[in-house]
């Protein structure tokens, strides 16, 4: 079995800032196994699960990274993680909840401030801003990804997020 990576890189759109990236991948025997690619204002991101077969790359990857920085301007930044599976104890069940509203600040923070303090995982998560179709003010949306454990009273949780939407003004809703 390999080392595990996580690689995060960004830099300025362009076409070819894939290829790149994902070419100090291949040309040191790693193997891509998940990745999520986005972009950002004017910023390409890349966030990259990669496995190697070679012991001591990681000197030659954190090369490879500085040679990103000055040739390509792709700034890139590596670090291993554990790649033994993880046992899950909890059982849970998936859901997704959708938040939408006038733009300000703290929404993130206040609704995943709340997740956390109910126990409940954020998987994944994508926001963007966008204009209201009557009036083009600036209207956020965010979907997040959630991990519910079995036996959470979702009464409660509903009603938490409920006066969370109310204080942030925006709405709240499971999708699914």
């Amino acid at each position: 079995m390999g080392k595990s990576y996580i690689m995060t890189a960004f830099g300025k759109d362009r076409p070819g800032i894939v290829a790149d990236v994902s070419r100090v991948l291949y040309e040191n025997g790693c193997n891509l196994e998940d990745s999520t690619m986005t972009l950002l204002a004017d910023e390409f991101t890349l966030i990259l699960l990669f496995t190697t077969g070679t012991e001591d790359i990681e000197k030659q990857l954190l090369k490879e990274c500085r040679h990103l920085e000055r040739e390509k301007e792709v700034s890139a930044f590596l670090r291993p993680v554990d790649s033994s599976p993880t046992v899950t104890k909890t059982t849970f069940t998936e859901r997704t909840l959708h938040v939408e509203g006038i733009d300000q600040a703290g929404i993130v923070y206040k609704v995943s401030r709340f997740l956390a303090d109910n126990s409940l995982n954020i998987v994944d998560l994508v926001s963007h801003i966008q204009a209201s179709p009557n009036s083009g003010t600036s209207f956020y949306v965010m979907d997040i990804h959630i991990q519910v454990p079995a036996g959470t009273n979702m009464d409660k949780i509903s009603d938490g997020l409920a006066g969370v939407g109310e204080e942030l003004n925006v709405d709240i809703t499971f999708t699914n």
